[in-house]
């Protein structure tokens, strides 16, 4: 089973630019922050063309984040209270989203089961750094949202702790 890889390297989240890189190491995407009550990540293209935002969702229960393409909602992530893994509500192609006990590792899956991506974090960096194997090139975008919702959730949980 053959997966595209891709590397994701947060190091601040707030007004502040990201980029994502291929298995090449050529930048795939890039990640803007925009100052806001709440993470509010805008998705380009490498031709710098606005194709995605994430949005976090203030005053609810557990962190929520909607996600927008090309200026349409999609869909949502929002964490599950659950007791020894991550675990994500999703709304979003039917995928469901698991983490390992730790919360470094994930797994997408599709309705059935088939896997979509493996998310990985690596170790000993100066900031989290993942890396996003995904099976089908149809579903890199759509994987990297739930990527980059779920670090943001993380960040947002770990603020408030």
């Amino acid at each position: 089973m053959k997966f595209s890889r891709y590397r994701y390297n947060p190091l601040f989240y707030k007004a502040l630019t990201f980029d994502i890189y291929d298995e090449d190491g050529n930048t795939a995407f890039t990640v803007k922050g925009q100052l806001s009550w709440g993470h509010c990540l805008h998705i380009l293209d490498q031709y710098g063309n606005h194709i995605a935002t994430v949005q976090e969702k203030v005053l609810t229960f557990l962190p929520k984040f909607e996600f927008y393409i090309n200026g349409q909602y999609a869909g949502m992530l929002r964490r599950e209270i659950s007791l020894f893994r991550p675990h994500y509500n999703i709304d979003f192609n039917g995928w469901d989203v698991t983490g390992d006990f730790m919360g470094w590792d994930y797994h997408i899956v599709d309705r059935s089961g088939q896997p979509v991506a493996v998310i990985t974090k690596e170790l000993f960096h100066m900031s989290d750094t993942y890396v996003v194997d995904v099976r089908n090139e149809t579903d890199v975008l759509c994987a990297l949202i739930i990527v980059i919702a779920i670090d943001a959730e993380k960040c947002t949980a770990a603020k408030s702790s």
